[in-house]
């Protein structure tokens, strides 16, 4: 972060929630927040020093106008043009141009692209509904536990005393109490998930745990195929955990591909480069790469977007919590899962902290 933003108020630059430029009297960059970097596909780095207008390009005669807000000290505020960069094509957006105090003529620019805002907003009204709804199921998933136990064994007791025919009808109560028990246990799950106790893990001991349980229940129709590089180094993370993460995924896999049974890649390697930025502004490092590749159908276009949010699911009576428990999981290693889906291809990448790079002890 350069020093024209004072200490006290980095943290809140890095957290804007819009792209933002700090440019100098020449027009030269000076920094850029994590918005920025995502919305111009680029790092801070990379483009210090650089000519803002060969960064940016804005549907708009803007020189003059920034010149003028500069030395008049004002704020310039224009609305509905197209701004784009070399990485990505022109969005309307509305910028805001401001003088940044006791700084000799630093300039903030912000931008806020229409479409992104539009999507922050819904996303933010998913997750501030999913949330309530999660709190919701919780409490329902606890009350409703209760009575369900008393059904099956009214249930068994009746069977007792009843014909072949009639236990039938018994053993189908029994059989659908217990599968909605397993349901709700998936919601407490969700919401009572502990916090990681993490240390060095072997992520080729996770992923072959995984693979050896797969193949004997739930994928034993698909083909498991092993891709890794002997040299990963050990993650900082809760092995448990981390089981159950890749159990989750590759579970989704198999169901996916049905009954014709396809193949599982597991892949892991080292991406030198692979870095997070944080909303504080911190740098983490995630060098450690696992993928679960599948040849399936891939997701449906409508929930591709959302498929880590609670209560989203492609498949008929699926609860949506296992890809949103995943997500949870990761992101509490204060790691980064993504992933990219086309027919015949879907890939989920995970990204984790190195052993040796994380503190010795956690609070």
């Amino acid at each position: 972060m350069s020093a024209a933003v004072p200490m006290a108020e980095r943290s809140l630059w890095a957290s804007l929630p819009v792209p933002s430029i700090l440019v100098d009297r020449a027009d030269r960059i000076v920094d850029i927040n994590a918005a920025a970097e995502g919305f111009l596909n680029t790092s801070a780095k990379s483009v210090a020093d650089v000519p803002v207008w060969d960064l940016i390009a804005v549907d708009a005669p803007l020189e003059e106008a920034f010149a003028r807000a500069r030395d008049t000290q004002t704020t310039l505020f224009v609305n509905d043009v197209d701004v784009g960069s070399g990485m990505r094509p022109p969005l309307q957006s509305q910028l805001q141009i401001a003088p940044l105090a006791d700084s000799d003529g630093v300039m903030i620019l912000m931008i806020s692209p229409r479409e992104l805002a539009g999507r922050m907003t819904q996303s933010n009204s998913v997750k501030s509904a999913a949330k309530s709804a999660i709190g919701m199921a919780e409490m329902l998933a606890h009350e409703i536990k209760n009575p369900l136990a008393g059904i099956t064994g009214a249930a068994q007791l009746l069977s007792m005393n009843l014909s072949k025919e009639d236990q039938e009808l018994t053993d189908l109560i029994v059989a659908e109490s217990r599968r909605i028990v397993k349901l709700l246990e998936q919601v407490e799950q969700f919401g009572n998930l502990t916090l990681p106790e993490r240390g060095p893990v072997n992520l080729h001991d996770v992923l072959d745990r995984a693979r050896r349980s797969a193949l004997l229940g739930f994928g034993a129709r698909m083909k498991i195929v092993e891709d890794y590089d002997p040299s990963l180094p050990l993650a900082w993370g809760d092995k448990d955990q981390l089981l159950q993460v890749v159990l989750n995924l590759v579970k989704n896999a198999s169901e996916a591909a049905g009954l014709s049974g396809g193949t599982i890649r597991l892949h892991s390697y080292y991406e030198h480069s692979f870095r997070l930025r944080r909303a504080d502004g911190r740098g983490v490092a995630l060098p450690l790469q696992i993928e679960v590749i599948d040849d399936g159908p891939g997701l449906p276009a409508a929930i591709a977007d959302d498929v880590f949010d609670p209560f989203v699911s492609g498949r008929e009576n699926g609860t949506g919590l296992g890809l949103a428990l995943v997500s949870k999981i990761i992101s509490e290693h204060d790691g980064w899962i993504a992933v990219n889906s086309t027919p015949g291809r879907t890939v989920f990448r995970i990204s984790l902290p190195r052993a040796d790079a994380a503190p010795q002890k956690e609070s």
